[in-house]
C-alpha cells in the first residue's frame, strides 16, 4: 500500500533509553512547537549521503555549520533565481533538509542580480580558483598551527621581560575561538564556488534537455567526464607507491597492511616518497571527512597500505591499474560531436560549446573541493579537537581523551574558563565533577540513537520536486518520493539513476562502513548507502556500484564514470533489499538494479 505522505516530525518517538537526546545539539536545530506549523508542513529528508549516522555534539557542529554556509551563498550572496537556502533540522541524532524554494513572483528579479553576480565568477574563474587554492591552504596552515597545549606550571620568562603583558589562559581562550572561526571560514569557501559549479552544469543540462528532449541524463553527465581532477590524487599516489614498493624489492613489506615494517636504505627512499606523498596527500578519510571515527591515512597508515599491498598484486598480475581517462575522453568526444551536429544552427551551436565549456572549467572544482575542504580540512580539524580533548583531559578537566566530542561547542567554552581561571588562581577545578556524569549519560543517549532506523523523509511531500542541487546531488526527484512512500519497488527490481554505463551480473557485497571495504572480492558488485571518494582503489575489484542515496552529480557516480564503472545511484532501498552473496544484475545505462537470486 502506498502512503500519502510521511510521518510527522512530531509523532516520531526517541529510541527506549534516549530521552532528552536533544540536549546533545544546539536549540535552533531541533524541531519544536515554536516552528511546528512551518516544520509539519514541509518536506524533510534524512541526508544519509553526508551525515548517515547518529552524530555527537562535534559531529553536529559541523552539519551546522556545512548547510549554514551552503544556504546564505544561494540566498544572500549569488541570489539563485529559484533555491534560497536549505533548512536543516536533527531528529533522534540523525540529519534532516528541506530544501527552501523562492516565491515564483520573486523569482524574476533575482535572475539580474543572479547574472551578474555569477556572470563575475563564470568570467574570472580560473584567477578566482588560483585564489581560492591559496586562501584555503593558509586557512588550512592556520588551523594546524593553533596550539592547544595544557597550561604550564610557570609562564616563560620572555613573557615577562618582553612586556607581553597576557598569559597562556588568554592565548589558549583565543586559540579554541579562533579554531571555531576558521572552520567556519573553510566552510564558506566551500560554497564560493560549489554552487556556482552546479549552477554551470544545470545551466548546460537544461539547454541539451530543451535542444535534446530525448537524451539520457547519463549522456549529458558523460560530456563533461575525462577532467583531471585533485580528488583522484591520492589514488593515483597509492599507485606510484606500490610501483616503488615493487621497484625497490620491498613488496612483500606490505602483506600484512598492519605489521609494515620499513628497513635499510630501500625502506628508507620508500618513506622518503611516501612522505613526499602523504602531506598533504594523505589527508584523506575513510569515510566522508564528515564523522570523528573517520580514520585519517596520514594518521593510520595500515589504511593505504592495504590498497597499496592490493595494487602490488594487481602489477605483479600484469594488470593495468591506470585509470582509462583516454577510453573515457574518446567516449565522451564522440557523444559531444554526435549530438552537436543535431543543432540546426550556428547560434545553437555556438550556445552549445559555450555551454559545454564552462561546465567543463568548473566541473574540477566541484570535485576538488571534495579533497581540500571535507578531507584536507577536516582531517585537520579533527586533529586539533581531539589535541585540545587531550589536553583537558591530561589535566583533569575531562575523563578521557574523546569526551570532549560529546560536548556542544558553547559548553567547551565554559570547561576552558573554568581551566583557565582556576589555572590564574591555583585551586581545583569543577569540570570533571560537573561534566563527567553528563557526558555518561550522553555516551549512552548516543549508543541508543545510533541503533534507530531513520525514517527516509519527513512531513508533507512536495507535488513535485524542481530544485536542482536536491535532484543532482542527492539523487531526489519526484519519482524516487513516490518509490519511498511504497516503502521500496518492485520485488526483485529497484530504479534508480542510470549513473554509470555498462550492464553486468554479479555477486553483490553490502558496504556500510569503510570497515567492509576491505571485504570486497574481485568480481563483486558493491552495494552500500553510498560511497566515499577514498574507496576509489576498490574500484578496480568491483564489477559496478549500486547505492541508495545520491544523483547524477554525487561523488559516487562521478568516480564512477572516471574509472569506468557501471553504477546506479539513488535507488532507495538497495541495502534493504539485497543482501551480501546474492546475485544481481546492475545497468547503469538505463538505472535499473535487477536481483537475480
Amino acid at each position: 500500500m502506498t502512503a500519502d505522505k510521511f510521518p510527522s516530525p512530531f509523532e516520531l518517538e526517541c529510541p527506549e533509553g534516549a530521552e532528552g537526546w536533544e540536549e546533545l545539539y544546539s536549540p535552533s536545530v531541533s524541531f519544536g512547537e515554536a516552528r511546528r506549523d512551518y516544520e509539519d508542513n514541509r518536506f524533510w529528508f534524512w541526508d544519509s549521503m553526508h551525515w548517515g549516522h547518529a552524530m555527537t555534539p562535534w559531529d553536529a557542529v559541523f552539519f551546522e555549520i556545512a548547510i549554514a554556509s551552503l544556504s546564505q551563498m544561494n540566498s544572500r550572496h549569488y541570489r539563485i533565481p529559484p533555491a534560497d537556502g536549505v533548512d536543516f533540522r536533527i531528529l533522534n541524532g540523525y540529519a534532516y533538509l528541506s530544501p527552501v524554494g523562492v516565491e515564483p513572483s520573486l523569482i524574476e528579479a533575482r535572475v539580474p542580480q543572479f547574472m551578474e553576480r555569477a556572470g563575475f565568477y563564470f568570467q574570472n574563474w580560473d584567477d578566482l580558483y588560483e585564489r581560492w587554492l591559496v586562501k584555503v591552504k593558509d586557512t588550512i596552515a592556520e588551523i594546524e598551527a593553533i596550539d592547544f597545549s595544557p597550561l604550564p606550571e610557570m609562564e616563560e620568562l620572555s613573557v615577562v621581560t618582553d612586556g607581553v603583558g597576557y598569559g597562556s589562559g588568554y592565548e589558549l581562550t583565543v586559540a579554541y575561538n579562533r579554531y571555531k572561526d576558521l572552520i567556519l571560514k573553510a566552510w564558506n569557501y566551500h560554497f564560493e564556488f560549489l554552487n556556482l559549479g552546479y549552477a554551470a552544469y544545470l545551466d548546460y543540462f537544461g539547454f541539451c534537455k530543451q535542444a535534446f528532449p530525448s537524451i539520457p541524463d547519463l549522456a549529458i553527465a558523460k560530456m563533461v567526464a575525462g577532467v583531471e581532477v585533485d580528488l583522484f590524487r591520492p589514488n593515483e599516489e597509492l599507485k606510484a607507491l606500490a610501483q616503488k614498493a615493487i621497484d625497490l624489492g620491498i613488496a612483500r613489506a606490505f602483506d600484512d597492511p598492519d605489521a609494515v615494517s620499513l628497513t635499510g636504505e630501500a625502506g628508507a627512499e620508500f618513506q622518503r616518497a611516501w612522505d613526499a606523498a602523504a602531506d598533504p596527500w594523505f589527508n584523506f578519510t575513510s569515510g566522508n571527512g564528515f564523522y570523528h571515527f573517520d580514520e585519517i591515512w596520514r594518521d593510520n597508515p595500515a589504511v593505504p597500505y592495504a590498497f597499496i599491498r592490493d595494487y602490488i598484486a594487481r602489477i605483479e598480475a600484469g594488470e593495468d591499474i591506470s585509470r582509462p581517462i583516454e577510453a573515457i575522453r574518446a567516449e565522451r568526444d564522440r557523444i559531444v560531436e554526435e549530438y552537436r551536429d543535431l543543432l540546426g544552427t550556428d547560434e545553437d551551436r555556438q550556445a552549445f560549446d559555450s555551454k559545454l565549456g564552462l561546465a567543463r572549467v568548473v566541473f574540477p572544482y566541484v570535485e576538488n573541493h571534495n579533497f581540500y575542504i571535507e578531507h584536507w580540512t577536516m582531517s585537520t580539524a579533527w586533529r586539533k579537537i581531539k589535541e585540545l580533548g587531550a589536553t583537558l583531559a591530561k589535566d583533569g578537566l575531562l575523563g578521557a581523551d574523546d569526551d570532549i566530542l560529546f560536548l556542544r561547542r558553547e559548553e567547551v567554552d565554559e570547561v576552558l574558563w573554568d581551566y583557565y581561571v582556576n589555572w590564574a588562581v591555583n585551586s581545583p577545578t569543577v569540570s570533571a565533577a560537573h561534566w563527567g556524569p553528563i557526558i555518561e549519560r550522553r555516551r549512552g543517549i548516543h549508543e541508543k540513537l545510533s541503533a534507530w532506523s531513520a525514517p527516509k523523509a519527513l512531513g508533507e511531500p512536495p507535488e513535485v520536486i524542481t530544485e536542482p542541487f536536491t535532484i543532482m546531488l542527492w539523487g531526489i526527484t519526484s519519482e524516487s518520493v513516490n518509490t519511498w512512500l511504497g516503502a521500496g519497488g518492485d520485488e526483485g527490481d529497484l530504479k534508480g539513476m542510470a549513473a554509470s554505463p555498462g550492464v553486468v551480473e554479479g555477486p553483490a557485497r553490502l558496504v556500510f562502513t569503510p570497515d567492509d571495504v576491505g571485504e570486497l572480492c574481485d568480481g563483486e558488485i558493491l552495494v552500500a548507502p553510498i560511497t566515499a571518494p577514498s574507496w576509489a582503489p576498490v574500484f578496480p575489484k568491483i564489477q559496478a556500484c549500486v547505492t541508495d542515496i545520491g544523483g547524477m552529480m554525487s561523488h559516487a557516480a562521478i568516480v564512477c564514470r572516471e574509472y569506468g564503472v557501471p553504477a546506479v545511484t539513488g535507488t532507495g532501498f538497495a541495502t534493504n533489499m539485497i543482501s551480501t552473496g546474492d546475485r544481481i544484475r546492475v545497468d547503469g545505462s538505463s538505472g535499473t538494479v535487477t536481483i537475480l537470486g
